[in-house]
């Protein structure tokens, strides 16, 4: 029994169709259309609780309601005249005319188009959840190159996939198109091989982030400051203010090594002392550089950090400092440092303590 045998035939025809049959094609436009408002709306409370940025929520989602609203009703609309063409052979109640046949296929085509704009506006949603995965809520130069590959990389098989599914609609044999394009696409791999490379190294590196912007680096023979990551090249400045190129693909095989990554930045450094100073100061500026170290706002590892005499020579007494910095960038690492050096030379000279001077013991 088919869905539509209760339909009536009227003799009275309006452009080909009976008006039974156009009333129902009308009703089944009308409920597609009240359909495409529900779903619009229902989706935008969806999504407008799920996504956190403004700037998608205004833009990204309401417009993306109104797509989704457009696949549901065209989804609805093409499964029910698909239903009324097919038992057009069975029911003599259905009249349509010969042009109406092609109304499937009009809106299979419309369909794919929809859920292809609605497919792109989800795109804009990889903003929102690498922010959510991103541990600081602050995107860096590198959280947003990967935003930029991914949105780059969904919109192409967005095309793609959509535009196999149009053709379909449009009439094409989708098993040449298919060997056509594999073909194409592996002579165009075989060309864009070294770029293809760089792309997928770059894809790499984004999510498993061996390094990101800012941090210092030693890739081969370079080393230097991330100061940007593309899809195809990694730019990094090095200390003589030069930008070395390095290609993605290259990152994948070879080792990285990184300097930001590391949990603290040990410095080592000798204090020298005239050789005739008092023993017992010498001991005190001992005991009262390592209380300095460690009471440091910016130094961690004390029970590894020590301040001790190392040797002894001719012109000097040698103590060795060894302490472990807490801080994130070469920049905060310098201040510390400085300021511990001034502390220690406060110190020096409230002991009555001397430095070493090659110049004055010459002069002796």
């Amino acid at each position: 029994m088919g869905l539509y045998d209760n339909l009536t035939y009227e003799s009275d025809e309006i452009f080909g169709f009976s008006q039974s049959t156009l009333l129902l094609f009308g009703t089944i436009f009308v409920i597609a259309f009240i359909l495409r408002l529900i779903v619009s709306k229902t989706s935008h409370g969806f999504f407008g609780t799920i996504v956190r940025n403004d700037t998608i929520r205004q833009k990204t989602v309401k417009k993306g309601d109104k797509a989704l609203g457009n696949v549901a009703g065209f989804a609805f609309a093409l499964v029910m005249i698909n239903i009324l063409v097919d038992e057009r052979s069975q029911n003599a109640n259905i009249v349509i005319p010969s042009w109406a046949e092609y109304i499937p296929s009009v809106l299979q085509f419309v369909l794919v188009i929809s859920i292809v704009i609605w497919a792109f506006r989800l795109v804009n949603l990889v903003y929102d959840l690498v922010k959510f995965l991103d541990k600081d809520d602050e995107l860096d130069g590198t959280e947003k190159t990967l935003i930029s590959a991914l949105e780059s990389v969904l919109r192409f098989v967005i095309v793609f996939v959509g535009s196999i599914f149009v053709a379909d609609a449009l009439g094409f044999e989708l098993t040449s198109l298919l060997a056509g394009l594999g073909i194409s696409g592996l002579a165009l791999a075989l060309a864009a091989k070294d770029s293809i490379s760089n792309f997928f190294g770059a894809i790499t590196v984004l999510l498993d982030r061996p390094f990101k912007v800012g941090d210092w680096v030693i890739v081969g023979t370079s080393e230097g400051e991330v100061i940007e990551i593309n899809l195809r090249t990694t730019l990094v400045r090095t200390s003589v203010d030069t930008i070395i190129t390095i290609p993605n693909a290259n990152l994948v095989s070879i080792p990285v090594e990184n300097w930001g990554k590391r949990r603290w930045r040990r410095w080592q450094s000798m204090v020298h002392l005239d050789i005739n100073s008092d023993p017992e100061k010498v001991e005190s500026f001992c005991q009262r550089s390592l209380e300095l170290i460690q009471k440091h706002d910016s130094t961690t590892k004390e029970d590894a950090s020590w301040c001790s005499i190392n040797t002894i020579s001719a012109q000097s007494i040698d103590i060795e400092l060894n302490l472990y910095w807490n801080v994130d960038s070469s920049i905060a690492e310098r201040k510390a440092r400085e300021s511990l050096i001034i502390d220690l030379m406060e110190l020096a000279k409230e002991l009555d303590l001397s430095f070493y001077d090659g110049r004055i013991r010459q002069q002796r």
